[in-house]
């Protein structure tokens, strides 16, 4: 109609620079087809699988455990019917709420020349045993601690699991620190080489996709976990668990043994319920290296 509208007031004699904000307007409104003025659709991350949805709309089926999803419908007896896939899905339909606390290690010696020698500082211990008071004072069952294997994260979680006996804990690689993908917008004073977000990338999504999922249907209680790792892994997992764009995890700042806290229900909505949490320490002892 517009287009309509604006050819008519053209043959009607509109002047000639009237006419030409007219059309300009018309033409900024409808795409040409071809070129860069074309919009075109974001590609699929390697991770996602296919398309992702678009902005605002939540999958629900992100941790691929959504219920009707595990069922081969092909394989459904249609004798029984709707009675025996409301059975099915029951069997599959997770039951308890999983509460992830996500702690940053505490401050270290940044200027070690190998990994082993970047050790916690005074202070960096200091902060562990804060994190491990908070931890234990919130009085809430927790069922087990992973850690990264790397020397800061180790020495943290050997300070906090004194304040929370009888924890078992289990160390893993896929939460070492690492580039999880390139950051958006771009930062001058942190490029690493493609190949490392190659690989670190891969293994940090891994590690999301290990640890960072509904429960389990056998879980009958809601239980408490903490992973004790590093700030880039801890952003990229919050990003990918909201559903918010992966790219925009350099735009999130956490505090040296800070908690970040995760709640993943039933029916695989996901609640950030604290984000790089220091607000327990001391304002003196709060860093960010």
């Amino acid at each position: 109609m517009a287009f309509r509208q604006a050819l008519q007031l053209a043959a009607c004699g509109l002047a000639g620079g009237s006419a030409a904000v007219l059309f300009s307007a018309v033409a900024v409104g409808k795409p040409r087809a071809g070129g860069d003025a074309e919009p075109r659709a974001p590609e699929p991350r390697g991770w996602s699988g296919g398309a992702r949805p678009g902005p605002g709309v939540w999958d629900s089926n992100w941790d691929r455990r959504e219920p009707l999803s595990l069922i081969n419908l092909r394989k459904r007896n249609v004798e029984s019917g709707e009675e025996e896939l409301a059975s099915r899905l029951d069997h599959y339909k997770a039951k308890a709420t999983r509460h992830i606390f996500l702690i940053r290690h505490s401050q270290y010696h940044v200027d070690g020349s190998l990994e082993k020698d970047r050790t916690l500082t005074p202070l960096g211990r200091e902060q562990a045993e804060l994190t491990g008071l908070r931890l234990a004072s919130l009085g809430l069952k927790f069922s087990k601690i992973v850690h990264s294997s790397m020397t800061r994260a180790v020495e943290t979680t050997d300070i906090i699991s004194k304040h929370l006996p009888g924890v078992s804990r289990v160390s893993t690689d896929l939460l070492r620190e690492g580039a999880p993908i390139e950051p958006d917008p771009p930062v001058s004073h942190w490029k690493p080489e493609a190949v490392q977000y190659y690989e670190d990338g891969a293994r940090i999504e891994a590690a999301f996709r290990n640890y960072i999922h509904r429960a389990d249907a056998k879980q009958e209680e809601d239980s408490y976990e903490i992973f004790i790792c590093h700030a880039n892994v801890i952003r990229y997992i919050v990003c990918r668990a909201l559903q918010f764009p992966p790219e925009g995890w350099l735009r999130l700042s956490l505090n040296n043994g800070s908690i970040t806290h995760l709640v993943i229900r039933p029916n695989g909505r996901v609640a950030l319920r604290a984000l790089g949490d220091t607000g327990f320490m001391p304002p003196e002892k709060i860093t960010r290296s």
